[in-house]
């Protein structure tokens, strides 16, 4: 496919407006004015339409294939939750206008869905109360982290560590650090849990706390879970929760009941909002009665009128995270998708995300090694086996063949502790007859792994763009290349 510059024919235009006959009231000078013409592709209206449709499908997104992503999963977002976000009376109020003076009623719909997901978050997670700011996930965690220092410094503590096990997603340890604390990580056992005896050497009077997930990156739910948080509590630390992978326990356990004091939510990854290319996002952070003080501002409160204001006088508070009410839009999907699920519908979600790990796990077991041989929860890992590495084939040969055959690859190397790893997470919204297509596509590029490895290591052969070099690309980038046949 040519370039949108390489299509360009002197003299084509598209549809030219007349001139206007309204003034603008705008001079410029001069002196800031092009010299000459920007030199822009001159196209026809139907070849940029063209160009930039044939872009579109060269595009790989949830609504074309099945895209079983581990670790921060893309999946399907129901179009009833867009429709409901595209409503006028939130996609066009201003966060400016006024909450309760002349006007403030045109933003009374908006402040009440800001409170009630609050109420809504605090029963699914068993918090206190909930900031709805964090623009994303790991914004979340460094709002979490903000608050856990703003906890120690207001109680005099002078503690510098966190903790975090080796398993942790890379944002964990890079919030802590961000924060200031200096990260210690704590080993897994062969079972995939937290080394106990590792964390109680670890602990001391500056730990301020640990982050972890649960389920953890390898999918599995730590059985000891509720002593790590008391373990943290021992030496007045703080146990923070990476709502990653809430989608895997959701309306069955409850963080907070666990021990945890500090959650972030995902809600591109249990709600359902739309996720991917670097945004939108929303990460809302969710704490213990004792760290209500240190939210940020504003908070939401309702009046003894029933109208909504935003109250800003609290004294601990962290201050501003991001520029108003957070990312208010992704907010009214994931509120419209919590009421359409209800409390049933919730705990279907889980159910139905870790049966279907496990149909895959237990599917591909014998073609693929598992990382740890266990029920899983809402994600199964697996390493290539003895005869793969024979053949030099690594996850990467594997997610590359799966381009080829119509399916996004999986996560490979994550967990960093696996070698040669490949995680794979088919949500809860995919069928039976697409989880079946998937594993057959991966039983094939298993056979090839053994008996045709040199195929396997030329995939993908059906895309614009092969294998780049990776460390190369991210070094250099060059989008208009992409584009090129």
């Amino acid at each position: 496919m040519k370039l949108i510059f390489e299509k360009s024919v002197p003299g084509r235009t598209g549809v030219l407006p007349g001139p206007s006959d309204v003034p603008t009231g705008i001079n410029i000078r001069a002196d800031r004015l092009r010299p000459k013409s920007a030199e822009l592709p001159e196209l026809s209206e139907l070849d940029v339409v063209r160009h930039f449709t044939e872009l579109s499908r060269r595009n790989f997104g949830v609504d074309t294939n099945f895209y079983p992503l581990g670790s921060c999963t893309m999946k399907y977002n129901p179009k009833v939750n867009e429709r409901i976000a595209s409503y006028p009376g939130f996609a066009h109020v201003h966060p400016l206008l006024p909450q309760l003076r002349r006007g403030g009623m045109l933003t009374q719909g908006a402040l009440a869905i800001l409170y009630d997901m609050d109420l809504l978050l605090r029963e699914i997670t068993g918090m206190a109360g909930f900031t709805m700011q964090p623009l994303a996930g790991a914004h979340g965690e460094l709002t979490g982290m903000m608050i856990m220092a703003a906890y120690h410094r207001d109680k005099g503590n002078k503690k510098s560590i966190v903790l975090a096990p080796d398993s942790a997603h890379g944002t964990n340890p890079a919030s802590a650090a961000i924060a200031g604390y200096r990260v210690v990580s704590i080993p897994s056992t062969d079972s995939g849990d937290m080394d106990l005896d590792a964390l109680k050497s670890a602990l001391n009077d500056e730990v301020a706390g640990i982050m972890l997930t649960c389920p953890s990156t390898f999918g599995l739910f730590d059985p000891h879970i509720k002593e790590i948080c008391a373990l943290i509590h021992s030496v007045d630390g703080l146990a923070y929760y990476d709502g990653a992978n809430l989608n895997a326990i959701v309306g069955k356990a409850r963080p907070g009941d666990f021990g945890f004091d500090i959650v972030h939510l995902n809600l591109h990854k249990t709600f359902s909002t739309p996720h991917g290319g670097g945004g939108p996002g929303a990460g809302p952070v969710g704490v213990k009665e004792k760290l209500l003080p240190y939210l940020p501002i504003s908070i939401v409160v309702k009046r003894n009128d029933g109208t909504f204001a935003l109250e800003y006088d609290r004294p601990k508070s962290i201050g501003y995270i991001a520029p108003f009410y957070g990312n208010f839009g992704i907010i009214v999907r994931a509120y419209a998708y919590i009421l359409m699920l209800g409390k049933e519908g919730l705990r279907h979600v889980a159910e139905s995300a870790v049966l279907n790990a496990n149909y895959i796990r237990e599917r591909l077991r014998n073609y693929y090694k598992p990382a740890v041989d266990r029920i899983c929860k809402h994600e199964c890992v697996f390493t290539t086996t003895d005869k793969m590495a024979e053949n030099e084939i690594r996850a990467l040969d594997i997610a590359k063949a799966l381009i080829d055959r119509g399916f996004h690859p999986p996560t490979v190397y994550f967990p960093i502790t696996v070698h040669e790893s490949i995680m794979i997470e088919p949500t809860e919204t995919e069928s039976q007859e697409t989880l079946d297509a998937f594993i057959d596509a991966m039983i094939e590029i298993a056979g090839l792994a053994e008996n045709d490895p040199e195929k396997l290591k030329a995939a993908p052969i059906t895309t614009p763009v092969s294998r780049p070099d990776e460390v190369a690309a991210a070094k250099n980038l060059n989008i208009a290349s992409l584009c090129l046949d």
